[in-house]
């Protein structure tokens, strides 16, 4: 910007900058008159070009020299800021234009001739008549010969407020949809008796979408324990509501007793019927102590890894069907052992899955850093998360269910226990499995009136299994810190049923009474072809 011969004229309208004394020209005369227009610019229908400047609603000052001896500030400025002493240093006649660091860029653009652009600066020093956020733009300007800095600010406080009031509306919406979210999951995990259980959700990205990721462990009653983990693709309330009857529906089916691949073929059919164009997977997987596996079926979900006592981590890939809902695939079973002193990980697609990185090696580094992770579920998720680099501002939202099945030691030992007994049939097999039980219990140092209770359960189970059931039986006694657990198997696989029993019926109370004396019971059909009859006694808290 050239202005020419108008530092002789800048203090020559009074009434733009009362702060800045009349100047004369050399010798003492007054300072000539603006031209008009076309002669050098300064000048637009007889005004001079102060006379434009201090019209503009921006705050403008001008300042000359290396040292930014202050020449012109209008009244705008002037209202802001109070008025200002001319000929002095910039930092000493416009110590709000140091405050808010403007100096060094001043400096550069005097020294380079360019132009530079400060966004929304919040303006509030002790001295300014009104606060607010205002854009300076320095550009450089010549006078008489010597280089000099416009300084251009204009108020942008309303669409600062704006946009701050636009963050503020989107950040509420995001954590009323992470709170939608967090709310469909379990609000707290259920704790099983044989298992150490932690899981953590982490919300993707920073918009207000939530996502459909989701988990649950659920008791299944003897010792048995359900854990799943899914995943409903896509973002927002919709993609949510399916993920919270899905959840809801596992719940249900896992009611049902039934075996991984029957709730996941259910819930195949019901993910179609709520929404047919929402792709879901997930993994549903049952921990039996007694056996030491863990039995799981996949519908399109990633492999559950399982770290071995001795470090080793394996791969649950097979087998593995479809998403839900696209019908038409007969699921199946799998199996993977979980010894006690094991560890397993269930977890979505954000936690091994990156732009540019093939899936299966976000699966490995997941398998690496679970080979030395140590510690408790919960320690184990937190490490997790950071071995894979998730953070606040990853883009996709996490789940992490992690369980662990202990190696008792000490104290404990004495708390979990098992005791089985093979039924071969035949008169004497009720009454060798009730003298069973009751030298089992009694060994187990119950109180006398649980332990008749457990031997009155044995007793009736075997009786029913040995009337309805076919070999191979098995009677079987397991205790934890909690409960007594008492389970009867054979090799028909129709289950029994409650049923009130008439006056003159001679069977029909076995079940009744197991109903009536044990705190819950249940049943459930087996591999192979058999079933599996159960029954729980709280244990007292001395116990």
């Amino acid at each position: 910007m050239n202005l020419t011969r108008w530092s002789a004229r800048l203090p020559g309208t009074q009434r733009r900058n009362a702060a800045v004394p009349a100047a004369r020209g050399e010798g003492g005369d007054p300072p000539e008159t603006p031209p008009p227009v076309g002669t050098d610019g300064a000048g637009v229908s007889g005004l001079s070009v102060p006379d434009v400047l201090g019209q503009v609603p921006a705050l403008i000052a001008v300042t000359y020299g290396p040292h930014h001896r202050l020449g012109y500030v209008n009244d705008a400025y002037a209202d802001v800021f109070g008025p200002r002493k001319p000929g002095e240093p910039a930092r000493e006649a416009l110590p709000e234009l140091d405050e808010l660091g403007l100096l060094p860029l001043m400096d550069q653009v005097f020294r380079s001739g360019k132009p530079r652009t400060v966004k929304a600066r919040k303006v509030a020093p002790p001295t300014a008549s009104r606060q607010g956020y205002f854009t300076f733009t320095c550009t450089p300007v010549q006078a008489e010969g010597e280089g000099g800095v416009l300084v251009f600010a204009a108020d942008v406080t309303d669409q600062v407020q704006s946009a701050d009031r636009l963050r503020d509306s989107e950040r509420e919406l995001r954590e009323t949809a992470v709170t939608l979210q967090r709310s469909l999951l379990p609000q707290e995990l259920e704790q099983p008796d044989d298992l150490r259980v932690a899981a953590t959700y982490q919300p993707g990205g920073t918009e207000a979408a939530v996502g459909g990721d989701w988990y649950d462990v659920i008791t299944l009653g003897a010792g048995r324990t359900a854990l799943v983990i899914g995943d409903v693709m896509g973002r927002g309330v919709r993609a949510a509501a399916v993920m919270g009857q899905l959840r809801t529906a596992v719940r249900a089916y896992a009611r049902l007793d039934l075996p991984p691949h029957e709730v996941i073929q259910l819930l195949d059919g019901l993910a179609a019927e709520i929404d047919p164009t929402q792709i879901a997977t997930c993994v549903y997987a049952v921990h039996d102590p007694s056996e030491g596996r863990l039995s799981y079926a996949s519908a399109g979900h990633l492999p559950i890894l399982v770290r071995d006592p001795d470090g080793i981590v394996h791969r649950a890939d097979e087998p593995n069907g479809p998403p839900l809902g696209t019908g038409g695939w007969i699921h199946t079973s799998g199996c993977i052992s979980l010894r006690p002193g094991s560890t397993a990980v269930l977890y979505t697609d954000g936690l091994v899955e990156r732009r540019g990185e093939d899936l299966d090696e976000g699966v490995e580094s997941l398998r690496r850093a679970l080979a030395g992770a140590t510690g408790t579920p919960h320690v184990i998720c937190d490490r997790l998360l950071r071995a894979l680099g998730v953070t606040s501002e990853h883009d996709d939202d996490v789940a992490v269910l992690v369980l662990q099945y202990p190696d008792h030691e000490g104290a404990s030992v004495e708390l979990f226990r098992n005791a089985s007994l093979e039924l071969l049939g035949g008169i004497e097999a009720a009454p060798r499995a009730r003298a069973f039980a009751q030298g089992v219990l009694a060994s187990w140092r119950f109180p006398v009136e649980l332990r008749d209770l457990g031997v009155l359960a044995a007793s009736e189970m075997v009786a029913n299994s040995l009337q309805h059931g076919t070999p191979p039986m098995r009677l079987r006694l397991r205790r934890t810190n909690r409960r007594l657990i008492i389970e009867v198997t054979d090799g028909d696989d129709h289950l029994p049923r409650r049923r009130r029993a008439e006056p003159g019926d001679e069977a029909g109370r076995g079940i009744s009474i197991i109903a009536t004396i044990a705190s819950n019971w249940g049943s459930r059909r087996t591999p192979g072809g058999g079933k599996a009859v159960w029954c729980e006694f709280a244990l007292p808290q001395s116990h």
